[in-house]
């Protein structure tokens, strides 16, 4: 739909402390649409069932009207602290970077595939074509590598994504 048609957008809200599910399921009684993003956790010991956890704790994003929509309820919602603003404005989230949050949560996540101790080359702005060695996996998503930075090992996390295999020289 083009904003022209449907004026509501994006905003942010913040939730009371581990309350954004409870927030979440009152706002969608006052039939607003809610959106909470979701990552899979890692499974506690013993547990079978899926795990998720929310991708930013203490926040959720709710699609209003500024102009049709009563706010006034919103604010004594249970679970929500208060909604986001900057100088005492609401301000719109771009409805791209809803988009974004939400095709980056259904692509598959990066999985490791370096050894320890093997050499790799990092593929990064100002790090462009520098040798490292891998460490560990930091996640799914990170690496920690071991860099010589100005004569001087040095940790560094940094995306699996920016890793790539450094080709054998002869």
């Amino acid at each position: 739909m083009s904003q022209a048609n449907n004026p509501a957008r994006w905003y942010l809200i913040q939730t009371k402390p581990r309350q954004e599910a409870r927030a979440a399921e009152h706002l969608q009684r006052q039939l607003f649409e809610c959106y909470r993003p979701l990552k899979a956790a890692e499974k506690k010991r013993g547990s079978r069932a899926a795990a998720e956890e929310e991708l930013f704790p203490g926040y959720l994003f709710i699609r209003m009207d500024q102009t049709h929509d009563n706010w006034y309820p919103i604010r004594s919602t249970r679970g929500v602290a208060r909604i986001v603003t900057f100088g005492g404005m609401p301000v719109p989230v771009q409805d791209a970077l809803i988009d974004q949050i939400r095709e980056r949560l259904l692509a598959p996540a990066p999985k490791v595939q370096f050894q320890e101790g093997e050499t790799v080359r990092i593929n990064a702005e100002g790090f462009n074509d520098v040798e490292a060695i891998f460490l560990a996996a930091d996640g799914d998503e990170r690496a920690v590598i071991l860099l010589n930075l100005l004569q001087r090992e040095q940790k560094v996390t940094l995306p699996v994504t920016s890793l790539m295999r450094a080709e054998a020289r002869a």
